[in-house]
């Protein structure tokens, strides 16, 4: 009789365990590595919980490491703000300047290839840094998959 009970105390352990290790987002999603925020998933946050539930210490962890990951928020939900700090102010001539020019002058200052003749391209004139605020929040909520160049 306690044979068996010891043996189904241990597949019990083992189950919960098994359940623990499979509500930690990292291990369900790694590709949502590296998120910084949004909203949180709800299985991945039932499943941390209930490690909780059963065993605190693995639960706090999940919790911790899911968190620090990015991997309990929903891919594509995360909402980015622009830092002032890290705008870099390229002044060129706008009257002289040509499509391949700009798109020259973006490869080398920030070494990607652009080309500006895409559809979903905009190219707007700013009279100074500060302006870049107005025109993202005048331009993003309507135009969100559009990318936007600036001279």
């Amino acid at each position: 009789m306690v044979k068996k009970l010891v043996n189904a105390l241990r597949v019990i352990i083992c189950a919960v365990l098994t359940v623990q290790l499979m509500g930690c987002g990292t291990i369900m999603y790694p590709e949502r590595k590296g998120q910084k925020a949004g909203h949180i998933d709800a299985g991945v946050a039932i499943l941390d919980g209930i490690g909780l539930l059963f065993f605190l210490i693995p639960g706090v962890i999940a919790f911790a490491v899911d968190f620090n990951n990015g991997t309990i928020y929903l891919p594509g939900t995360s909402r980015v703000s622009l830092d002032m700090k890290d705008i870099k102010q390229v002044k060129f001539d706008a009257r002289h300047a040509s499509a391949a020019s700009i798109a020259g002058i973006i490869k080398e200052q920030t070494g990607f290839d652009i080309a500006l003749d895409q559809p979903n391209i905009r190219i707007s004139r700013l009279k100074s840094v500060d302006d870049l605020t107005a025109k993202f929040a005048k331009a993003l909520p309507a135009e969100q998959n559009e990318q936007i160049v600036l001279r």
